[in-house]
């Protein structure tokens, strides 16, 4: 009679059950995780946030009305570095599920009115490009026109997208005046840092708000710590380019927990009698 064998097959763990916090190294589960606006239940880091996570976060449920959401940017320089733009575009877009970085849109946070623009750091870093700042100048002027506060949300770890050259660049300015146009109007703008936040994102509309919001350890700035030792050999602060670091010194006007966020929004456009 042949022996029974007793070996068994090992139970493998299900993969997409856990993630690592990036903040403490902690092996967390992700249900818990996406149970608490994807902060880690540890040490509360705040993970990046898919765009369409970020909206229903902030708005009320089911209130949003995404605008320009059939916009998607061309290659108008051929641009090839590991691989083409082209592809790199439409392997992001299968990977996310959006056009581009930026997702805009009117809806409504606790009942009240506003204007969205979200950038999302999943595709291609949230950089932008010509779709993004395009879109995102588009919701200032219809926030413009419908008078309503407008909300920007700003992901973008990637700067200005260098696969569009100049054609990136000029979006800092092109969204800034549409931005200069609505608070020449009396429109009410905050921006909420998320992040990371820099680059020419930065160094534009994501530093304009009327009221400029960031969440805990978001690192918001121009140039990263280690572009700048590799350029000008300079050491930076402990803490430099952080949410904290900067309210310390004045470039932003409170710091808000992401559970926490929609409230304050809320509670801004009330006491500037927006609506």
């Amino acid at each position: 009679m042949p022996e029974m064998s007793t070996d068994r097959p090992k139970r493998g763990v299900p993969e997409g059950l856990w993630v690592r916090c990036p903040g403490c190294q902690a092996t967390v589960y992700k249900k818990e995780v996406e149970a608490r606006l994807f902060v880690c239940p540890e040490c509360d880091h705040h993970f990046t946030v898919p765009v369409r996570d970020r909206i229903a976060q902030l708005l009320d449920a089911d209130s949003f009305e995404e605008w320009d959401a059939g916009l998607a940017p061309v290659d108008p320089l051929g641009f090839v570095d590991r691989i083409p733009y082209s592809k790199r575009i439409t392997d992001e877009q299968a990977k996310t599920g959006v056009k581009d970085a930026a997702v805009c849109g009117k809806g409504f946070v606790r009942g009240r009115p506003v204007v969205l623009g979200v950038t999302d750091f999943q595709f291609m870093a949230g950089s932008m490009g010509s779709v993004v700042g395009e879109k995102l100048a588009r919701a200032a002027e219809r926030a413009t026109e419908l008078r309503l506060p407008l909300i920007f949300v700003s992901g973008s770890g990637g700067g200005a997208r260098m696969q569009e050259g100049i054609l990136s660049l000029m979006q800092m300015a092109k969204v800034s005046a549409a931005l200069a146009r609505y608070d020449s109007a009396g429109g009410f703008y905050v921006c909420v840092l998320t992040h990371p936040t820099m680059g020419g994102v930065a160094a534009s509309w994501a530093l304009q708000g009327d009221v400029t919001l960031a969440e805990p350890g978001a690192m918001v700035g121009f140039a990263g710590k280690r572009t700048i030792w590799n350029t000008v050999r300079l050491e930076l602060p402990e803490g430099f380019q952080t949410s904290e670091f900067l309210l310390k010194h004045g470039f932003v006007d409170r710091i808000v927990h992401r559970r926490d966020l929609r409230t304050e929004v809320a509670q801004l456009i009330d006491y500037c009698q927006i609506v």
